[in-house]
This record gives C-alpha cells, sequence and structure tokens, in this order.
C-alpha cells in the first residue's frame, strides 16, 4: 500500500490569519485554531496520512516580511506541535509574491514534486486549506480537498468553485468536522462482512477494526454471545455475529464455523498489515482465575494451548468448544496463538481468556503513527 498525505496549509488552517495583514510575524498573533491539535493528534495515532505543510509567505526575507519576524513565531509552533506529538515529514514555504506567478506558490505543485513519482497514493490523500486555492492544489496533485472555514461567497474567488466541485469533499465548520471525517474515512478501510453458509449454519460476520468496542452478537448460545461480547467490547472492535445453526444437533457447528468466519474477517479486515503494531501480549485476572495471552498476526496458523477445565458445560457453551473455537480462529486468522489459564472457576477461566484475547488484538491491530511499513523483514505477511 502506497502512502497517503494529509498536505496543511499553515495559515487560516492550522493557525489563525491575522485579517489586518495576513501575515503571523510576531509571538502575540500566534493562535491556534479550536480543536487543531486534539484532531491532528487522533489523526496521527489513528489513521496512516503523513503530514505535509505548505505555505505561502508573500516575500519572506524582503523587507515587508524580515526573516527575523517569521522564524521565531514559525519555530514556537512547530515546537507546540511537536510536544503534542505531531510531526511533519516536511515543511514547504513558497516566499514568493502572488503577482510574479512562480510555479512554487501554491496552486503549484512544483514544491511537491517528490511526491508526484508515483510513490503516494494521492488518490487517497488530502489538501486542507481555507482558500480556493488549496482546493486547486488538491486538484492539480490529484488528491482530494477539505475546506475549513471558507465559501464560495467570500472574498476568496480566485478559482472556479464549479470546476473544482469533485475535488471538494467536505466543506468544514470547525477542526472537529475534519477530525471526524478523517477517521471514518480511514476506519472504512479496516472493515470486513464475511458470509458463510453450509448445510449446517448460516453465518454473518460484520467487523470493523477501529471501532469503539460495540457489539451486536447473537449465535443461539448465550453464553458464547457473552464471550463475543467481550471480544468486541475490550478490542475496540466493532462486532456483528448472526448465526443460523443446527442446535437441534449439538452446539459444535455453531462454535466452530462462527471462529472460521470471524478469523476470516479478521483477515481480510486486516488487508497486508502495513503499519501494524503486529504482536499482543496481555496477562488479565480474573478473580482467582489468570490469562496469559499473546498474539502474532503472522500469517501463518499455530496455537500453543495450556488450560484445563472442570465442567463440561459453562452455561449453554462445552468447555471443549473453547480450545476449538481458538484453534479455528486461528486457521482462519492465519495468527499465533499461546494461551496458559489458571484458576478453579471455569466460567473466570474462559472469560479471562476471551478479555485477554481481545486487549491483545487490541494492540496487535493498531497502527504505528507515520509508519505504513509492513512488520516484517520477509516483505509479506
Amino acid at each position: 500500500m502506497k502512502p497517503r498525505l494529509l498536505i496543511l496549509d499553515r495559515d487560516g488552517t492550522l493557525i489563525v490569519e491575522p485579517p489586518e495583514d495576513f501575515q503571523v510575524d510576531s509571538l502575540q498573533k500566534l493562535e491556534f485554531l479550536p480543536g487543531v491539535i486534539r484532531n491532528l493528534y487522533r489523526i496521527v495515532q489513528q489513521t496512516p496520512y503523513h503530514l505535509v505543510m505548505i505555505t505561502n509567505q508573500d516575500g519572506l526575507g524582503t523587507d515587508s516580511f524580515p526573516e527575523d519576524d517569521f522564524w521565531p513565531v514559525h519555530n514556537k509552533m512547530m515546537k507546540i506541535f511537536e510536544n503534542e506529538g505531531i510531526t511533519f515529514s516536511s515543511v514547504h514555504i513558497d516566499r514568493t509574491f502572488k503577482h510574479e506567478g512562480a510555479p512554487t506558490r501554491k496552486p503549484g505543485t512544483a514544491l511537491l514534486e517528490a511526491y508526484l513519482q508515483g510513490e503516494y497514493d494521492l488518490e487517497n490523500s488530502f489538501v486542507v486549506g481555507d482558500r480556493s486555492g488549496d482546493i486547486q492544489l488538491a486538484k492539480n496533485l490529484g488528491a482530494k480537498g477539505i475546506l475549513i472555514g471558507q465559501s464560495q461567497d467570500t472574498h476568496d474567488d480566485d478559482y472556479d468553485w464549479e470546476e473544482l466541485a469533485d475535488t471538494l469533499v467536505l466543506r468544514a465548520g470547525s477542526w472537529d468536522e475534519i477530525g471526524r471525517f478523517l477517521l471514518d474515512h480511514s476506519a472504512q478501510k479496516r472493515t470486513a462482512k464475511v458470509h458463510r453458509q453450509t448445510k449446517e449454519t448460516d453465518i454473518e460476520v460484520v467487523l470493523q477494526l477501529d471501532g469503539r468496542g460495540t457489539y451486536d452478537n447473537h449465535t443461539g448460545i448465550g453464553f458464547f454471545d457473552h464471550m463475543l461480547d467481550q471480544l468486541a467490547r475490550h478490542s475496540l472492535v466493532d462486532l456483528r455475529v448472526r448465526v443460523k445453526g443446527d442446535l437441534h444437533i449439538d452446539e459444535h457447528h455453531t462454535i466452530e464455523d462462527t471462529a472460521i468466519a470471524l478469523g476470516t474477517a479478521f483477515r481480510q479486515a486486516l488487508g497486508d498489515k502495513r503499519g501494524i503494531e503486529r504482536y499482543g501480549c496481555f496477562q488479565l485476572p480474573m478473580d482467582e482465575a489468570l490469562a496469559r495471552v499473546a498474539l502474532d498476526f503472522s500469517g501463518r496458523s499455530w496455537l500453543v494451548w495450556k488450560a484445563r477445565f472442570r465442567r463440561e458445560k459453562v452455561g449453554d457453551m462445552p468447555t471443549e468448544m473453547v480450545h476449538h473455537f481458538f484453534k479455528s480462529f486461528c486457521d482462519a486468522a492465519a495468527c499465533n496463538l499461546n494461551v496458559e489459564l489458571s484458576g478453579e472457576n471455569d466460567h473466570h477461566q474462559i472469560e479471562a481468556l476471551f478479555k485477554g484475547m481481545a486487549r491483545c488484538i487490541r494492540q496487535a491491530v493498531s497502527r504505528k503513527a507515520g509508519d505504513d511499513r509492513l512488520p516484517s523483514t520477509k516483505g509479506v505477511l
């Protein structure tokens, strides 16, 4: 997967642009747009975008805008972003005046030539700005545009808004709107819907990895539903499971086939696995019980199992099917799982296992900010 860019205008988008002279040339003028730091941090943490800043600074270095007035403010701004966990892959500053018509000046792309060589996914990248020129830049790059705080009936009428209609995907009144849009747009890439139908079961699984831990699971086996609910809630994935199984025979096919469908959904939602942490390891106590769980979305299936149960069933779920569930999940998801349980109460042991597995998933599917490399030296997972 090629890396995606979030190209950000500076004045009027990240920081307030003074209406009197349009120059942020003193620390007294430095003011961040409301919500920009909070939302950029979430975007950095939860999406694969590389942040790039581009700005037109009219006459920077001339008598009309001395460098000594610009750099202290700019460096202060960058340091504040850095301290809040927000870093930019690159910063591009054009110093020309508008009347010069320089190709380096937005919406010209000369400053961004490095991103036009085919190594970046510009089609799924965004330019965020407060003027029509920023949206024109997005069009020139083959990206999409997000406009904040401006509309076509303002003073900013340099470009034809009708010609930019296909490029402009969001008119935002705030950074909260932009944050929600980009998080939702990114999360759509890590979803899966699996329908598995045999003569024994008919199963539908809907999974979203970048969720909030919501769940709606109905398998016909009450305790099994409860465990799937725990898996979703503590991993922060959104999960919906619907099962019609041959429970008049027994619970085996319903549990096994649900595990296969769920593992398949995880494998599909993870895609090529670029940027994920890949590994998860968690110890979870529940009263006297302790679950030790380690997970690796390695592309290979293996299960190490150290657990013994005393009861034949917990609720309406056979305890022998707990091992079979995780074995079938590992085979379908192509992951390694190492499980060790201890305790006196089988309900506690099984619930601790599902919760511990959930926390491992939460770690393993999370993405490293600004890093979309494959977590392997083999080149494939």
